[in-house]
């Protein structure tokens, strides 16, 4: 039997567990059957906590998406890892934790937690890509894994999961594809967001990272004031800080809620 704790941040919901061990075989099988929502647990990923060599980290994060696959990052699911962890640990306050995109610090805030997210790379800006509907003016931006990102005035009427798919697949972002975030801005400077995750292959309620990536995107484009707050299809609204250097960021974080849902065991 497994146990387990569901998290979700921002309605983005993710299977939780402690292998500080080593113990439990992190398969792609496994991790698949877990995360399906009909014959498993059900969540867009799981994040195991795992020691880390690091003696300056509390822990490490292991994230994978509902198909199996490891990937670097995940803000909303590190968001729950710092809760997790820190219940794990018996610490309050602050947590500062190991990911493949580098090390990831946090801010404790209640429900909600303050992400100190690594530095934003890869800054592609007006490509122009063709898609079956014509063009789009396309920008990208890796904020622990990469993200497009493509303005609409039409939010509502946008067909996230066939456009989100054709760029996932795109031949500009192979081999590893990308996230696909379609924005709008409201008239008080703020975003509106939806997302089509890579791994998840579908429109999820929430994507931390790429919350981070159309935020500052939105400052390039449009100069808008740090911190952008950011409305999720699942109806939180999310902060983006930042400092702009040029065309660079520094001091990026995200802040929005992070969730303990169940407790649960589950037989492998």
């Amino acid at each position: 039997m497994l146990a387990f704790t569901k998290m979700n941040g921002a309605g983005n919901d993710f299977v939780m567990v402690d292998n500080r061990a080593g113990i439990l075989p992190l398969q792609p099988e496994l991790i698949a059957r877990l995360c399906d929502r009909h014959r498993g647990i059900g969540g867009d990923g799981l994040i195991a906590a795992e020691a880390s060599e690091d003696p300056a980290v509390h822990l490490k994060m292991r994230y994978f998406n509902a198909d199996g696959s490891e990937a670097d990052m995940c803000g909303n699911g590190a968001r729950c890892f710092s809760r997790f962890g820190a219940r794990l640990l018996g610490i309050t306050g602050h947590i500062c934790f190991e990911t493949l995109a580098g090390v990831i610090s946090a801010d404790l805030l209640g429900h909600r937690v303050c992400l100190q997210m690594s530095t934003p790379h890869s800054l592609q800006l007006h490509t122009a890509l063709e898609v079956a509907g014509g063009n789009l003016d396309v920008h990208s931006l890796n904020t622990g894994v990469p993200h497009a990102v493509i303005f609409r005035t039409d939010l509502p009427g946008t067909d996230v999961q066939r456009l989100g798919a054709e760029l996932r697949y795109h031949a500009h972002f192979a081999p590893k594809g990308t996230n696909a975030n379609f924005a709008a801005v409201r008239p008080d400077g703020s975003l509106v967001v939806r997302t089509y995750e890579r791994g998840v292959e579908g429109e999820t309620l929430a994507c931390g990272t790429g919350v981070v990536a159309s935020a500052l995107i939105h400052h390039l484009l449009h100069s808008a004031p740090a911190p952008v707050l950011v409305r999720v299809k699942g109806g939180d609204i999310m902060a983006v800080g930042f400092e702009r250097h040029g065309d660079g960021f520094s001091a990026v974080t995200l802040t929005g809620p992070a969730d303990f849902v169940f407790d649960g065991s589950v037989d492998l």
